[in-house]
Formats: C-alpha cells, sequence, structure tokens
C-alpha cells in the first residue's frame, strides 16, 4: 500500500524544490509535477515529490485518518 501525507508548503525555491510542514516536520520535496504551488497551498507528498494540491479540509480529514489508524495498530 502507499500512502501519501498531508503537507503545508511553506517556501518554494527557483529549483523547483518546495519546504513543507507535514504535522511539524518539516522537509524538503519535488514541487516539479505540479504548477504554480504557493506558501500556504497543501499537497500530499508521496516520495519526496508533493503529487497532488488539496484542501485545507483534506489535510486535516487525512490526518485524523492516520492518527485512528496507528492508534488501532
Amino acid at each position: 500500500m502507499c500512502v501519501g501525507l498531508p503537507a503545508r508548503i511553506v517556501g518554494i525555491d527557483e529549483d523547483g524544490t518546495a519546504l513543507v510542514d507535514a504535522s511539524g516536520a518539516k522537509r524538503r520535496v519535488s514541487a516539479a509535477l505540479l504548477e504554480d504551488l504557493e506558501p500556504g497551498d497543501y499537497v500530499m507528498v508521496h516520495a519526496g515529490a508533493a503529487i497532488a494540491r488539496i484542501t485545507d479540509e483534506d489535510s486535516h480529514e487525512t490526518e485524523q485518518l492516520m492518527d485512528q489508524l496507528m492508534i488501532e495498530i
């Protein structure tokens, strides 16, 4: 199973990478697959790349589901 994690764009570099905040963990990911990303946008991150733009509501729902999964394991 592949799992993407929601993250908020903190900043975007000219080289096509973005600094994202995923539940407090900041990391750099590729932003090459998506156009017109701006700080504050939410994205789904998988394997070091932002693969889809999502809404704030999508992000919170995904985080809640992941929390539930971790409790049940």
